[in-house]
């Protein structure tokens, strides 16, 4: 984690460290050779602040549940806990958790017209839908307690695996979802996927380090190499980062939509909430509720993370085809709670708004956090940091 809340570049064997006011100019024979790159900041001034954000993201200590069991007279494949990787893994972690019960000895009944209920609407939700549709299954309710205004329509859209918590034992499967995810999501990018064309973008994702990206086990395998590299902000601030040129982002409500559109004609769409499995009265289930989740199941590993961020608006598009995530360490809310907090920039678009008003910075990771504890202070301080970052502010 960072100590501080301004990072300059300096050589590399000096402090990468400092506090606001030391010289931030890049001048030495360790960077001399690397690529400057200029990055225009957004601009984050009072006017062009839009809507702010409080979500959830449904974090399970330990790992994400992946597995499939019996319940009673029900057979539940469970996929939940991804905290704030939902998006990042989402595509492949409903193809594995799909596969899990269409192989498992509890399942050798089911056949490709047998009904199946999907419960949760967010990112996992739909992705295990689709996944099912995909595998040529035609009876499929999705059913929640509500469809629109979910943590998977205001997250973030960064594609690398934070804000989660592994067993080691884990990794390699986590490894083999996301992967597959980010080959999903790339023929999106490139306008190569048969249903979606928008709801994902090719960008340089600019990190601290190349451990901090979580993207390190994706390099030769669907990524390539990441780059050392100097970001000019044009503001007298510089810093040093690593940069992954492949970086996917995902818009998300964009994605949402998208998918939503797609399972309408294919899919039953059931608002209710599900108190308990046995209420459900399919024998097959997925269990995608997320936060939900902890209740229905029992599952007291299951935790809110709680996230701020805000949307600009007004902005140039072209400035902001980057993403950019650095950690600034932990602190205290003004209720007392733990909070790590974060710096991220993503060129996010929302449904029904204009071209320009695109972007959005997060974000704090403050964990036991419902929201009838918004701990609104973070806000300012979110926007504070920003402007900190970029050499906007002294």
């Amino acid at each position: 984690m960072l100590k501080s809340l301004i990072i300059v570049s300096l050589s590399s064997a000096a402090c990468l460290f400092a506090p606001a006011g030391c010289a931030q100019t890049v001048s030495t024979t360790a960077t001399a050779a690397l690529e400057v790159r200029r990055v225009e900041p957004p601009d984050l001034s009072d006017a062009h602040l839009g809507k702010r954000i409080l979500c959830e993201r449904p974090m399970r200590h330990g790992a994400p549940r992946l597995c499939v069991e019996q319940v009673g007279d029900k057979v539940v494949a469970h996929d939940y806990g991804h905290g704030g990787s939902g998006w990042t893994l989402a595509p492949g972690s409903a193809e594995y958790v799909d596969g899990l019960l269409i192989a498992s000895p509890l399942a050798k009944d089911l056949r490709t017209d047998t009904p199946i209920t999907v419960i949760g609407a967010g990112v996992i939700g739909l992705f295990t839908a689709y996944d099912l549709c995909q595998k040529g299954y035609t009876n499929i309710t999705v059913m929640a307690e509500r469809f629109d205004g979910l943590t998977s329509h205001n997250a973030g859209g960064l594609l690398a695996p934070v804000s989660m918590d592994n067993d080691p034992a884990m990794q390699s499967v986590i490894e083999r979802i996301g992967l597959d995810a980010y080959r999903f999501y790339a023929q999106v990018a490139r306008g190569e996927h048969p249903h979606f064309k928008t709801g994902a973008v090719i960008v340089p994702a600019y990190f601290d380090d190349r451990k901090e990206s979580g993207l390190e086990a994706y390099v030769g395998k669907v990524m390539k190499p990441a780059k050392d590299v100097i970001l000019d902000f044009g503001t007298g601030t510089t810093r040093r980062m690593v940069a992954y040129d492949d970086g996917i982002f995902m818009d998300t409500a964009v994605m949402m939509q998208s998918l939503t559109d797609w399972l309408k004609p294919r899919v039953k769409f059931v608002q209710r909430k599900v108190q308990r499995l046995s209420d459900v009265e399919t024998r097959f289930i997925v269990d995608c509720a997320g936060l939900g989740a902890g209740a229905l199941n029992g599952d007291a590993a299951m935790v809110p993370v709680q996230g701020h961020l805000i949307m600009l608006k007004d902005q140039d598009p072209a400035k902001l085809r980057h993403m950019i995530l650095v950690y600034f360490g932990e602190g205290k809310t003004a209720s007392g709670m733990k909070v790590k907090r974060s710096f991220y920039q993503f060129p996010k678009h929302l449904p029904d708004t204009g071209a320009a008003d695109v972007g959005v910075v997060g974000g704090t990771f403050i964990e036991g956090a419902g929201m009838d504890m918004p701990n609104e202070d973070e806000f300012r301080i979110l926007i504070e940091n920003a402007r900190k970052f970029y050499g906007l502010s002294r």
